[in-house]
């Protein structure tokens, strides 16, 4: 088993294409591990990120004859990959576990960055609004979303699920703290990049994930943030069961995999169930 860290900025999702001419994360570790070992490996990921999406930890497994030791695979791995993919740790596992069937709990960072003008040091890794956005009003918006409901309004309309109802654990609207790099003047002052810029982000913890309904959850409390939403607009939106009802899909790239926890007892020996 691999844990994954990638800059999705490049790639057209996680997942392997029928056209292997399409970059995707999953097309580079199997070339990657052919090249390795001389096997054809297609590897099994715990995660479908989506084009232009970010991980920290995503998981992935692959079954091989290789006399290579499970630990040493990373190493391996990481001088044949490109350099936006990061092999964290390796690890062998039963070969009977397949991360996608495992019970987990996800964690998902949106970022947006509000500024008088785009932050180009940012770009890659955090949507960007002119707007000012008003943090309270976004988290009391996410507090109707806490819990099990029925997510329909909240997912793209080509989702093939036989359910939309889902559970949040936990979302958390909040100001990073120092996010831009700060210019000195002189030795008596300093100052922001821009004055009023912030790095907001809105961190949501679930177990399991629609199709695009993380960056439609972005979308919809950038507009209450924004005022063109009132806070308690999203119980109707829940209601409605409609994906009309919801505000926009916010863009991929303020889009993270921040965390992924296995909710049985793990079959390896990490000393913790995430990456972290």
């Amino acid at each position: 088993m691999l844990i994954l860290a990638y800059d999705g900025t490049n790639y057209c999702g996680f997942a392997a294409q029928k056209d292997e001419a399409v970059p995707t994360i999953e097309g580079a570790v199997n070339r990657a591990l052919k090249e390795l070992t001389g096997e054809e490996i297609e590897v099994t990921g715990a995660s479908r990120t989506d084009s232009g999406v970010h991980a920290l930890c995503n998981y992935c497994v692959f079954d091989t004859l290789s006399k290579i030791p499970a630990d040493r695979f990373a190493n391996a791995l990481n001088a044949k990959l490109p350099e936006d993919i990061v092999v964290r740790k390796s690890r062998e596992v039963d070969p009977s576990f397949s991360p996608r069937g495992a019970r987990n709990e996800k964690t998902y960072v949106y970022r947006i960055y509000c500024g008088k003008f785009p932050q180009p040091l940012l770009a890659r890794y955090a949507a960007y609004t002119w707007f000012h956005l008003d943090i309270a009003r976004m988290q009391e918006a996410a507090g109707y979303l806490v819990g099990e409901h029925d997510f329909k309004s909240f997912c793209n309309v080509a989702t093939g699920t036989k359910t939309t109802v889902r559970t949040i654990t936990k979302i958390l609207v909040e100001e990073e703290r120092e996010p831009l790099p700060r210019i000195m003047l002189s030795r008596k002052h300093t100052i922001a990049a821009e004055d009023e810029a912030k790095l907001v982000s809105i961190t949501v913890t679930g177990r399991g994930f629609l199709y695009n309904m993380v960056r439609i959850i972005a979308g919809t409390l950038i507009e209450v943030g924004r005022g063109n939403r009132e806070p308690e607009d999203v119980e109707k939106i829940l209601e409605a069961k409609c994906r009309q009802a919801a505000g926009p899909t916010a863009p991929a790239n303020g889009l993270t995999l921040a965390d992924y926890r296995f909710l049985d007892a793990p079959p390896w020996d990490f000393d913790r169930h995430s990456a972290q």
